[in-house]
């Protein structure tokens, strides 16, 4: 019998080898092209090129025979289901929001992505042969709250110019070391070293790195602060809260003395346009713990972030 595919939405435009290779990865890439050079492959009843823009609606067919022999690549892992302790915070316009736990990696064989992509899978096989779901930005391993993925192709494009246009506004919990008795504009420019998986404060060959911090309460050698960055950095909050001499609390690769519990560091607003209001991530227990020590109430800020600070 031939095998045959129906492309969805997020196909729509898309190359007929990149959606081969999507569809059928058990298939290696050199005998994919083999079967588009062999004629093998036939959208809507004629021969397709491995360039040909299929569009939504058409019918992909391997002819009969064509796949003969043993899978020449592993079955990739299954997904796993969504977890009961994964929070999902919102849900709309090819978009999907989760509250990220610290700890855990968002990519890799038991990362985030593989998770959400389980939750997803029933919407995805009717939608797109091609489109996997994915985080449209980073947050590291430590830190938890807000995380956006994507649902559809058109959110995630949607979504990625709201970043490059800097539309895409977040704030921070974070627990640091030293006493931070005012307001400050922190600007830096930033270089990546990845040999040693950090950033580092550097000079004009840097990248400016831009983040507003306001103090909300304090107990002895600790501050909680509220960070709002505005470019959006690898390990940005991280490194400029120790060039600024207030490391996260736990941050040990970053000179703060180390903590059982790893660093404190919660996104926990996130906004962009179309949303009516911000999408809100409440802290980890380990962080309410912190805090209470301080006599803060987190809700004020949870309730009204864009007004908390006014």
């Amino acid at each position: 019998m031939p095998l045959t595919l129906t492309a969805g939405a997020d196909d729509n435009d898309r190359r007929l080898d990149r959606i081969l290779r999507k569809a059928l990865p058990t298939l290696s890439l050199p005998f994919i092209y083999r079967l588009l050079r062999t004629k093998a492959v036939w959208v809507d009843g004629k021969p397709a090129c491995a360039s040909f823009r299929v569009k939504a609606g058409c019918t992909i067919t391997i002819v009969k025979g064509a796949i003969t022999s043993p899978l020449l690549r592993p079955l990739p892992e299954p997904v796993q289901p969504l977890s009961a302790e994964l929070e999902v915070l919102w849900e709309g316009d090819g978009l999907l929001a989760v509250n990220k736990p610290a700890g855990v990696d968002v990519h890799g064989p038991h990362g985030l992505d593989k998770v959400i992509g389980g939750y997803l899978m029933p919407r995805l096989k009717e939608r797109s042969l091609s489109f996997k779901p994915g985080p449209l930005h980073r947050l590291d391993k430590p830190t938890s709250g807000v995380l956006i993925f994507s649902t559809t192709l058109e959110g995630a494009q949607r979504f990625s110019a709201f970043l490059r246009k800097r539309l895409v506004h977040k704030r921070y919990f974070a627990i640091v070391e030293g006493v931070v008795k005012s307001s400050e504009l922190w600007q830096d420019r930033l270089v990546r070293d990845k040999a040693a998986g950090i950033s580092r404060i550097a000079g004009a060959e840097g990248s400016l790195a831009i983040t507003r911090i306001f103090p909300v309460g304090a107990y002895g050698a600790l501050s909680c602060i509220i960070a709002e960055p505005e470019t959006g950095r690898t390990h940005q909050i991280r490194v400029q809260a120790a060039a600024h001499g207030h490391p996260l609390a736990g941050d040990s690769k970053y000179g703060a003395h180390f903590c059982t519990e790893g660093l404190f560091l919660h996104a926990f607003s996130l906004q962009f346009p179309g949303l009516e209001r911000p999408i809100i991530a409440k802290p980890p227990s380990s962080f309410k713990k912190k805090v209470l020590l301080m006599g803060l109430d987190l809700n004020l800020f949870l309730k009204e972030p864009q007004a908390s600070l006014l």
